[in-house]
């Protein structure tokens, strides 16, 4: 019987743990608990429809904080100092407006869901509460990648469950993650988010790397002055190109030969090595080495980053920057078998940058942010689905937090602060109903009117359409069973 420990406290399906715990015992002719809830599941019309439905995701995750104001939930008729400046425009679905700065988004969002009910209590960049089911962080956290508390994130969650199932390494990895490692474009911060957690680094998802050139800069405040960025959100040179992060990569004077015959002498040393205890980090290592091997003498990761092979019109459409060249490699590494991808829009040489917009907040979304995201997001929803791969591909376009209602006034420019309270994200394919919103914001777009929506449930949701319990437990570092999901429910109301 699956023990269950805490206090009463809310999970997946909105029964309390010590429900879960008496409807467990309830006696010889009782079910298991796994039971249950998969008939609790088959009860709602539309869980046991779209259970399962997706076969992958894509991730475009928002690093720094989006605002809602300038997203799916403008506030035409707030006060100057809420509203912003920019105006709303109809969409695709009647009754719903966005930002005008989104007009190629506007004409495909009802492909989507749009929840304008997000909200949780930690006003903090925390990307990893955000992709994993930890019940709680801290900023301790947020900026210690390999802090002991982080939980896996679900892409991580995901590729384990495969591995149990199916035992060895697919030819191409189930979880990839693009431009390039992250964080590592700025050296004041390494923040927790996508990585494998207590389930160890052999479970982080696979980088690529970015080679190319910036074709723009721009300044960037840093509390004393501006520092000129060379920013390759703005724009790419054409020569750019995706490889395997040098993490996995062989050093440059490392030929296959010389590869297999180091693999062949870490083979003889296989004997020796059963003779001790084969540990967690030994297996995990074991694992990270066969990875690393298979990147490199396979031929479908490099097939699958080569966006040669894609129309020039379409890597147009999705924007030559690197987010919309990374969405792209994204949707080829799908085809290829991925399970997950994620691209970061992430932050360039120092903070506040990427959506951390408390600075040079207009322009920023004008100028940079807003045009990249319209571009990129419209033209991978229309890719999939001209491809017939919408229905079966989960797209999650997600940030950490919204910003303030009121706007702050800075040095360089307006801006807008951090703002757990209430905000925006938007999902789509896979299950999820088309041309829905889903809650709403009070008339300053700062705290939810109906409907909260926790990243807890978005995880709960994910994990449904991809056909997986969000109950299910697995092993943390000391062997003890963890749920997916701290709490959270289903949003079922997101659903087809």
């Amino acid at each position: 019987m699956l023990r269950i420990l805490g206090s009463a406290k809310t999970a997946c399906d909105r029964l309390t743990r010590r429900e879960m715990l008496r409807a467990g015992g309830l006696g010889m002719f009782s079910l298991a608990l796994p039971d249950l809830w998969r008939l609790q599941a088959a009860a709602s019309p539309s869980s046991a429809s779209t259970f399962g439905q997706a076969k992958r995701v894509i991730l475009l995750y928002l690093y720094g904080a989006a605002a809602q104001h300038e997203l799916y939930d403008p506030k035409p008729d707030a006060p100057d100092e809420i509203r912003g400046e920019f105006r709303p425009i109809a969409t695709a679905v009647p009754g719903l407006s966005i930002c005008e700065h989104l007009p190629r988004l506007a004409r495909v969002i009802d492909r989507c869901a749009v929840i304008r009910s997000m909200s949780h209590p930690y006003n903090i960049h925390s990307a990893a509460y955000t992709m994993t089911g930890v019940e709680r962080v801290d900023i301790p956290m947020e900026l210690n990648p390999r802090d002991s508390r982080h939980w896996p994130s679900f892409g991580s969650v995901l590729d384990y469950l495969a591995q149990q199932r199916e035992g060895v390494p697919p030819a191409l990895p189930r979880n990839v993650a693009l431009p390039f490692p992250f964080s590592s474009r700025s050296p004041q911060f390494q923040r927790g988010g996508p990585y494998g957690g207590f389930l160890g680094p052999s479970y982080n998802p696979v980088w690529t790397e970015w080679e190319g050139r910036p074709l723009h800069t721009l300044p960037r405040w840093q509390g004393t002055d501006d520092v000129n960025v060379a920013d390759p959100y703005l724009g790419i040179d054409p020569s750019s190109r995706f490889v395997v992060s040098n993490t996995t990569q062989a050093a440059p004077d490392l030929t296959l030969d010389r590869l297999n015959t180091r693999r062949s002498l870490l083979d003889q040393f296989d004997t020796a090595r059963r003779r001790f205890d084969y540990s967690a980090a030994a297996q995990s290592f074991d694992r990270y080495h066969g990875m690393a091997y298979s990147l490199l003498t396979s031929s479908a990761m490099r097939a699958a980053l080569d966006l040669e092979r894609e129309p020039a019109g379409l890597r147009d459409r999705y924007g030559r920057n690197v987010f919309g060249q990374a969405t792209l490699a994204g949707r080829r590494l799908l085809e290829a078998g991925a399970t997950v991808v994620t691209v970061v829009w992430d932050e360039i040489v120092i903070a506040n940058t990427a959506w951390d917009t408390h600075f040079r907040h207009f322009e920023r979304l004008r100028d940079e942010l807003l045009p990249g995201l319209d571009a990129a997001l419209s033209s991978l929803l229309l890719d999939l689905e001209a491809r017939g791969m919408l229905d079966d591909t989960l797209v999650l376009c997600l940030t950490e937090h919204g910003r303030t209602p009121q706007l702050s006034r800075t040095p360089r420019g307006a801006g807008r602060e951090h703002w757990s309270n209430v905000y925006c994200n938007l999902i789509a394919g896979g299950g999820v109903a088309r041309g829905r919103v889903i809650g709403a914001s009070d008339r300053q777009g700062a705290f939810v009117r109906d409907d909260p929506v926790s990243p807890k449930d978005i995880l709960c949701t994910l994990y449904h359409l991809l056909g997986v319990d969000p109950h299910t437990t697995i092993p943390d570092r000391l062997g003890r069973p963890v749920p997916l999901v701290a709490e959270g429910r289903v949003l079922r109301q997101a659903l087809i």
